[in-house]
């Protein structure tokens, strides 16, 4: 009963999503499909944690929406998520969800999907709150090379602080649900570590695409916001956006696990 309970509430919340722009058709059935694992398998102390990363990193989206009008050529997407993007975000927490069926005892499979959403959670506010730093970023590598704001693999010091803040609220959640507040240093921890790695991988490995009209760096292929096809510039063909935010989930599940097992 949980479970059809589970997935008509998620349905209902991915409808609405669909109706107020923040999910497109294949981004509102992927996410009824990760809400419906999280919700009905989890309960509702894990769909608490699935809906802070959904209803800020949506909220933050809409609240800064102008401030990145400027910003959209660089970005692979737009602010309506698709099922990439879903799936990106939310998949590692899903399958650790998944996973809690068979392991219901087990308190690691909890710290891994918090780890997971905390992560993403702090890279959705990076990138939302990032573009409120008064200074161009820098790229990760080095520190040293000043970048347009958007840039894949630049960070700032407002977006950083988000990061950590972001990581930090998931950690808040899970530590006051779980009853058990030692590990919310670890969960922060590891949210933020993931999110370093996103933008990691962002400035080194990531497909990034230069359009020759625009003279313009981006994420989009193959054709960019003016309609000119871009052509690759750097980074694995194969590794877009979507990947390196599942492998941010992942990394921060990696670094929870390493912390858990040090204490």
């Amino acid at each position: 009963m949980q479970i059809i309970f589970g997935f008509f509430i998620a349905t209902g919340i991915a409808f609405f999503a669909y109706k107020v722009h923040s999910l497109n058709v294949s981004g509102a059935i992927a996410a009824a499909c990760i809400g419906a694992i999280i919700f009905g398998v989890g309960g509702w102390q894990w769909a608490i944690l699935l809906l802070a990363f959904f209803i800020t990193s949506s909220a933050l989206s809409r609240a800064f929406k102008k401030k990145k009008q400027n910003l959209d050529e660089k970005f692979s997407k737009g602010s309506q998520r698709d099922a990439g993007q879903v799936l990106g975000n939310g998949g590692i927490a899903a399958f650790f969800a998944a996973l809690h069926f068979f392991y219901p005892n087990e308190a690691w499979v909890w710290l891994c999907f918090a780890a997971s959403l905390a992560a993403v959670n702090a890279d959705t506010w990076a990138t939302e709150l990032g573009v409120l730093n008064p200074h161009p970023p820098r790229m990760i590598t080095n520190l040293k090379k000043i970048v347009e704001k958007g840039t894949s693999g630049g960070i700032s010091l407002i977006g950083t602080l988000a990061a950590l803040a972001g990581s930090a609220l998931i950690a808040f959640l899970a530590a006051l649900l779980a009853d058990n507040w030692s590990v919310f240093p670890i969960i922060t921890l590891a949210g933020f570590s993931g999110s370093l790695c996103d933008s990691f991988l962002g400035g080194t490995v990531q497909a990034m695409y230069f359009c020759p009209k625009e003279n313009k760096e981006t994420e989009k292929h193959p054709l960019h916001t003016c309609g000119t096809k871009t052509v690759h510039l750097r980074g694995w063909k194969w590794l877009d956006n979507d990947l390196v935010n599942l492998i941010c989930g992942a990394f921060g599940v990696i670094i929870i696990l390493l912390l858990k097992r040090l204490i």
